[in-house]
């Protein structure tokens, strides 16, 4: 079955949030939800996923799911904010696990967090399949960007997270902990691999100048015009450029705050006694 998406961009990450659903008035899963975070004064704004909200109910549809595709670096997950008006399943890859144990050491986060994924309500593993409504889902391990990253299956269309972009930007940075070009490149394969018009729906878009936003492909158009892996580029001449690229690199403005709420499914971390909550900067860390 086709399912309906529906993208909302965030232009301050570069981010792209989906809805899909089966049908109008049906059953949907909310896919990659943004807050807003402003560095400068620590302060988080909901206006990107108030957009998701108002068009689910606009759409009266039912949420089953909020679906991450990873821990993502570049902006905080809107998913407890979500499910706290919408309802619905948070979920995202059993390897968060080993995520959450590296970022745990990093941050210092002590005997009170859990790095057993417990703060997502289901953790697929790779192959699960799922549903939305009249929907067939299935998750994909495509490890790499980090050794978490799922992509998710739904009908004809596939949600592939951090791996690929759109071909004229390439394909995902490999150099975060655990991040490993070999690993990307082989789950860049898995999904080249499908039929030429699968339709794959990427998490960012960085347009080069003079091009506007944009987040639909087809395993076709990344096989022939991926700037990183089409014209069937081998794994070694991938990893040159990845590894090149990824030397160049600036980390994200938002890695730190990101990572925080996201290996804890969307919470921030619990107030202190005063009253309010903390953000941790590890100094040289990475």
């Amino acid at each position: 079955m086709r399912p309906l998406v529906e993208a909302f961009f965030d232009q301050v990450t570069g981010t792209v949030s989906y809805v899909v659903y089966d049908e109008p008035k049906g059953r949907a899963a909310i896919i990659d939800p943004v807050l807003a975070y402003e560095p400068k004064s620590g302060r988080t704004a909901t206006v990107p996923a108030d957009c998701l909200i108002r068009f689910v109910q606009k759409a009266e549809l039912t949420l089953d799911w909020i679906l991450e595709t990873h821990a993502h670096a570049d902006h905080l997950s809107a998913a407890q904010y979500i499910k706290a008006n919408l309802g619905g399943n948070v979920a995202i890859g059993e390897r968060i696990r080993q995520v959450q144990a590296v970022f745990k050491g990093l941050l210092n986060l002590g005997r009170d967090f859990r790095q057993d994924g417990s703060q997502f309500d289901h953790l697929f593993h790779e192959d699960e399949t799922f549903v939305i409504g009249r929907l067939q889902g299935k998750a994909w391990l495509v490890p790499g960007h980090t050794p978490a990253d799922m992509a998710y299956e739904i009908g004809d269309a596939i949600f592939v997270g951090d791996t690929l972009f759109m071909p004229d930007v390439g394909t995902a940075r490999c150099d975060f902990p655990g991040g490993d070009a070999h690993m990307l490149y082989r789950s860049i394969q898995k999904l080249l691999s499908l039929p030429d018009q699968t339709r794959l729906f990427v998490c960012h878009d960085y347009p080069p100048d003079g091009r506007p936003a944009s987040w639909e492909t087809t395993v076709g158009e990344q096989r022939q015009h991926n700037i990183h892996v089409g014209n069937n580029k081998d794994e070694a001449a991938f990893v040159a450029i990845r590894k090149e690229r990824d030397s160049g690199l600036d980390m994200p403005t938002l890695i730190w705050p990101s990572i925080q709420v996201n290996i804890r499914a969307g919470e921030l971390p619990a107030a202190e006694s005063n009253g309010l909550n903390y953000l941790k900067i590890p100094v040289n860390a990475i």
